[in-house]
């Protein structure tokens, strides 16, 4: 398994940052996790909302605690019913964001590596400009999606 350098999630961070720029997105909040869930690197852009980091770690940190992306992620969770999303909320103390915008860091052998999340556009866009940033690094997004 690749370990994320600091290098990688620098490149992540300012590649998104710059296809939101590109696109005319709202300020956005980018955070990059480590495979162990671990903070290696955020921006937050200018007039990004108080709660943007802690929806963008949450996106994040939730695709790494369930081994997919934020958008089999929100599909499972809309499926689950209110149970579900209870005991996950319950068992992740509040952590997790199950939204498109989270990002798993696949490396080339297919192993995860971290993920990143975004927030501050729709969680569409979020996730578009995150899987620029990976692709930017060198490295395979996956977001869950099956096609």
């Amino acid at each position: 398994m690749s370990t994320l350098t600091l290098a990688q999630a620098s490149t992540i961070v300012d590649k998104a940052l710059e296809k939101g720029r590109e696109l005319k997105l709202h300020p956005l909040t980018v955070v990059v996790l480590d495979a162990g869930g671990h903070l290696v690197a955020m921006k937050r852009e200018d007039k990004s909302g108080i709660l943007r980091t802690q929806i963008a770690t949450g996106k994040a940190w939730g695709t790494l605690g369930m081994g997919f992306g934020g958008r089999e992620f929100a599909r499972r969770v809309a499926g689950g019913g209110a149970v579900f999303i209870q005991a996950l909320m319950a068992a992740s103390e509040g952590r997790v964001v199950p939204a498109p915008g989270g990002v798993l860091i696949r490396d080339s052998a297919g192993d995860v590596m971290g993920a990143v999340g975004i927030s501050g556009d729709t969680s569409d866009k979020d996730e578009t400009c995150a899987v620029h940033g990976i692709q930017s690094a060198g490295l395979t997004p996956d977001t869950g999606d099956p096609a």
